[in-house]
């Protein structure tokens, strides 16, 4: 059997303990990097994501293969990306005007956010995925591999290797991984557009994820 890779998550909030929590379950040796002091978030972590290690951040992007980006969208200027080089990034936050107000240099442009988010170290391998279902639902809604009721989630990106890494994680924490091709099909995945917030099957997502798709969204 293969080694699973170290997997770091950046942020220890819902959508952080919810994903190293599944994580932890599928045998995975799980890093946290959050906000609170280091002593307070391995309280948390200690009650909310046992099995999960809190170490700093510098140690997470050393020694993580997979880094999990599960912060507030406004806070993701305060991740250490130039300590990326070379690792598989999931970028799992969404921009909600509502919560993060109107962003002007978002807002103005043409690019996905996730495209934002990879130009801030275009040597990360940034992966768009994880985001585009509630917290709520990443426990209750993880399925066996081959039910019938399983739900599909998409993953994007520039680099295939680093799909079908992060494919082969969804699959283990009871999802149906779809390949969405290029990281800028990920609009597909935001606030707003086909697929986000939807229970769909690996075939319904597919189709949402073409090019015709989000021309049209």
């Amino acid at each position: 059997m293969t080694e699973r890779p170290v997997i770091g998550i950046f942020g220890a909030g819902k959508v952080g303990t919810a994903l190293a929590r599944l994580l932890v379950d599928a045998g995975y040796r799980v890093l946290m990097s959050g906000s609170p002091r280091q002593t307070a978030l391995e309280l948390l972590v200690g009650v909310v994501a046992p099995g999960a290690e809190v170490v700093a951040p510098d140690v997470l992007a050393a020694e993580a293969r997979i880094i999990i980006v599960a912060v507030p969208f406004g806070k993701a200027g305060t991740v250490p990306w130039p300590a990326f080089d070379g690792r598989i990034v999931v970028d799992a936050m969404n921009y909600w005007p509502p919560v993060d107000g109107n962003i002007a240099e978002v807002d103005d442009d043409p690019r996905t956010t996730s495209e934002q988010n990879a130009a801030r170290n275009p040597r990360a391998r940034v992966v768009k995925s994880l985001n585009h279902l509630g917290y709520h639902e990443m426990e209750d809604d993880s399925l066996p591999a081959g039910d019938p009721l399983r739900r599909a989630l998409a993953v994007v990106g520039d680099d295939g290797e680093a799909r079908t890494e992060v494919a082969a994680l969804i699959d283990a924490i009871g999802f149906d991984p779809v390949d969405g091709g290029a990281l800028a099909h990920g609009v597909a995945l935001e606030p707003g557009h086909p697929a986000f917030g939807r229970e769909l099957s690996a075939a319904e997502l597919a189709a949402l994820l073409t090019p015709i798709a989000h021309l049209a969204a």
